[in-house]
């Protein structure tokens, strides 16, 4: 069941456990309080009862008082919106409403109204509500109801309600892709090995026009895929590669996503510290990406082709894996020297670029934890963006923007390529430490012709947040990046 919808109820007739409001400092100690379908009585008793328990209307600000009389939920929720004049891509809305329906855990209906019915804010509020009902509770034995997320959110505005409840079946679409992308995540190490990987990638998309071929250990070897076998040569759990491939009739455009599916990074005999190593089962977390942004595109039925690769692995050490100083040779023909195991995102990218490009897409994107240094760079909330091409960077981060996630340029030096030389293959796997996140980007241009339009995305940072929850961002996986293949697909189509 889609745990969104729409409404077109009285705001204060709609039955619910909550009625969440909309606020914004006013004069004096007052707040205004906004929503089509309230009357003006209505809003200044909410007013009134929520000035008494000090709300203020400051931006982010959740205050929960007992419904006034007249209002049919139990309780009515004000969220502070601050200074909207400020909130230009629709970010402080968004991250309120999340922090609102995050918070109600435990609750079965919300009922929100939105400060206005502009489509714009429409789709921040519903993507912001479908985001905030999320909660990770596959493994625990006992989760309390009041742990649970909240079970239905309804979305009310003044019939009629074609162009909202186009937009709120968008938003669930998405929305539950994200969901189902934060899960793979969130996942266990131990129970999401790579053919359960690419078993989860058949399970996206069932029922779904999406084809999905999967290349086992002894395909990727006929195939020369050295670069996935490789990092999968210590474990005990072998690798996979898998191709979704979304064709509708009459698509005109073709794009490929590619997406890093480490499903554990120990970094191999190149051994990470012990320090926050669980979070490696998150090392996934692009191909997760892929995988949920299939979903959602296909499941929208966008007139484009989307073509999406999973390079997956377990990177252990053990007898049997990889060395530094080994040589691989890349499905493109192209050797390799390892000279640092927990540099394995790349090969196995690599393997997976050299098909990429051989169906001639008109974009390819790969998203990944590639780099601890992303995070140096840009922090932990925004990814950055490399390209061989200044057009296609754009197209994506115009893609981000709009979806709401935090994505920014980044160059692909050329003086970074020397640092990447060896003396015993074309090329070495690492090079200079300093803008590690960069010479990761310039190896990875080596495996895409130079007349192929190609962007890539390190996701280190965006992926997983090992902090306290914030707005409609949960702790553990994020699911960062699925909104903006939507919207990049959706964007190929308009043109």
């Amino acid at each position: 069941m889609p745990i969104l919808s729409v409404a077109t109820t009285k705001p204060a007739a709609t039955t619910a456990d909550s009625l969440i409001v909309t606020i914004t400092p006013g004069r004096g100690k007052k707040v205004t309080v906004h929503g089509e379908g309230l009357t003006p009585a209505q809003t200044s008793k909410i007013a009134d009862a929520l000035q008494s328990v000090g709300a203020s209307g400051k931006s982010g600000e959740i205050t929960s008082i007992p419904a006034p009389t007249g209002i049919k939920a139990t309780t009515v929720i004000g969220v502070g919106l601050g200074d909207r004049s400020k909130d230009a891509g629709g970010e402080q809305l968004r991250r309120a409403i999340g922090s609102a329906v995050r918070g109600s855990t435990g609750k079965k209906k919300l009922a929100i109204v939105p400060p206005d019915t502009e489509p714009a804010t429409l789709r921040d509020v519903a993507i912001a509500a479908r985001l905030g009902a999320y909660a990770f509770t596959a493994f625990k034995s006992d989760a309390p109801a009041s742990s649970k997320p909240v079970s239905s959110v309804v979305v009310v505005v003044p019939a009629p309600a074609g162009e909202a409840k186009a937009i709120i079946e968008r938003a669930e679409t998405v929305g539950e892709a994200v969901s189902f992308t934060r899960d793979l995540v969130n996942t266990p190490p131990n129970a999401l090995a790579p053919a359960d990987l690419a078993q989860a990638a058949k399970d996206s998309v069932k029922g779904l026009p999406v084809t999905v071929k999967v290349w086992d250990e002894k395909a990727l070897e006929r195939d020369g895929c050295g670069g996935i076998l490789g990092v999968g040569k210590g474990s005990s759990r072998p690798p996979r590669l898998v191709r979704m491939t979304y064709a509708p009739r009459g698509a005109s455009a073709h794009i490929a996503l590619v997406g890093k599916g480490i499903t554990f990074d120990t970094g191999g005999i190149s051994i990470k510290p012990a320090a926050n190593m669980d979070e490696m089962k998150a090392d996934m977390s692009g191909a997760a990406a892929v995988i949920g942004a299939m979903r959602a595109i296909a499941s929208l039925g966008l007139p484009i082709k989307v073509t999406g690769w999973v390079p997956t692995a377990e990177n252990m050490p053990s007898g049997t894996a990889q060395r530094p100083g080994d040589v691989l040779t890349t499905y493109s023909g192209k050797t390799v020297e390892v000279l640092n195991t927990d540099a394995e995102g790349r090969l196995v990218l690599a393997d997976a670029l050299g098909m990429a490009v051989e169906e001639n897409p008109d974009l390819i994107v790969d998203v990944a934890t590639l780099t601890g240094a992303q995070r140096i760079a840009l922090g932990s909330r925004t990814a950055g963006v490399m390209a061989n091409n200044d057009d296609a960077r754009s197209q994506v981060i115009d893609a981000a923007d709009a979806a709401g996630e935090a994505m920014w340029p980044m160059p692909l030096p050329e003086d970074l390529r020397p640092s990447l030389d060896s003396a015993t293959a074309d090329i070495a796997n690492i090079g200079d430490r300093l803008g590690g996140m960069l010479s990761a980007g310039v190896f990875l241009q080596e495996f895409v012709p130079a007349d192929q339009p190609w962007v890539h995305i390190d996701i280190a940072g965006p992926a997983y947040n090992e902090k306290a929850p914030y707005g409609y961002t949960p702790k553990g996986g994020t699911g960062s990046a699925v909104r903006t293949f939507v919207e990049l697909a959706e964007n190929f189509t308009r043109d």
